[in-house]
């Protein structure tokens, strides 16, 4: 039989907003728990480094996380990785989260599940994952030394992953459906200094090709139609982002996308749930607006938890 664990506030994700938040609802004197599918730490974990975050001019995505843990760990936050989860129930009383080893039951509960990238959707991309294509060149990138590779994008991930992978890579296309970068200007900047870099404007992947790896793949332009092929030995697709929601669609309110919809407490429709972080309705997806709303929600959730005590006495 599982385990049942009962705690006031369930964060579910470990990144740089389920750690904030897990820091400011344990300082609220309540019991608090992170629940996270896989290691701790988020996306942040997979970036070679950050520039952005106050005070580190520069500091490896992982050990800016680990500082995270070890602050969440000085306040007594439970930590549960690695928990398969196979239900959800937001509308309970108390919110209840089922995992392949145990089931969690809260008062409530702070989503902070973040995104996951956007697939291009093209022929040869599902055949070639992990064989060509890939989604993180911090985890991949070392596999392509001396060989020419294919970014999709225009943002800041986009570019600066391509600048990373030219320390592997002989060259590296930046494929971008518009005729200028979405990215920073600084970001551009460097990007545009870069020689083993070459842009391909106003073009779209149609087809990812190869045999037992990626070899190459189909592009076309989206102004004059015309396709031709390019000799690559891998793509990474940094064309956005989409919400991890699949365990809440349906009990919660969310955009058309699937983000989750808020408040500026970050109260969802649900009473005594909260969203941070990317999975939510956000104009800006960084580590420190993540940080932020943790900060927000779990402050939030325990006003949420001592008013129900008010009502109970």
């Amino acid at each position: 039989m599982a385990q049942i664990f009962d705690f006031d506030t369930v964060i579910l994700g470990g990144g740089p907003g389920g750690f904030a938040a897990g820091i400011y609802a344990a300082r609220g004197a309540v019991s608090t728990a992170i629940v996270d599918i896989s290691m701790l730490g988020g996306q942040p974990s997979n970036y070679l480094e950050l520039e952005n975050y106050p005070g580190f001019a520069q500091i490896g995505g992982y050990e800016l996380m680990e500082k995270f843990e070890e602050h969440a760990d000085k306040f007594g936050v439970n930590k549960f990785p690695m928990q398969e989860i196979v239900s959800v129930d937001l509308l309970s009383n108390p919110k209840v989260i089922v995992t392949n080893e145990a089931e969690f039951r809260a008062k409530s509960v702070i989503i902070a599940t973040g995104a996951k990238p956007m697939k291009l959707g093209v022929p040869g991309e599902e055949e070639f994952v992990g064989r060509g294509v890939s989604y993180c060149a911090v985890c991949d990138g070392a596999f392509y030394k001396d060989k020419v590779v294919a970014v999709v994008g225009g943002g800041n991930s986009a570019v600066e992953e391509a600048m990373y992978l030219t320390k592997f890579a002989s060259k590296v296309y930046v494929i971008h459906r518009r005729n200028e970068l979405r990215a920073d200007k600084i970001v551009q900047e460097r990007a545009f200094k870069n020689e083993k870099l070459e842009f391909v404007w106003d073009t779209v992947v149609k087809e990812i090709q190869g045999s037992d790896l990626v070899n190459s793949i189909v592009v076309e332009n989206v102004k004059s139609g015309e396709t031709s092929s390019i000799t690559v030995n891998g793509i990474f697709p940094y064309i956005g982002i989409l919400p991890n929601v699949d365990n809440f669609t349906g009990q919660i309110e969310q955009d058309q996308r699937g983000f989750i919809v808020t408040d500026d407490t970050m109260k969802t429709s649900v009473d005594g749930v909260y969203a941070i972080g990317d999975v939510r309705v956000t104009p800006l997806r960084q580590v420190i607006t993540a940080a932020a709303d943790g900060a927000i929600g779990a402050v939030y959730a325990v006003k949420y938890l001592e008013a129900l005590k008010e009502v109970t006495v």
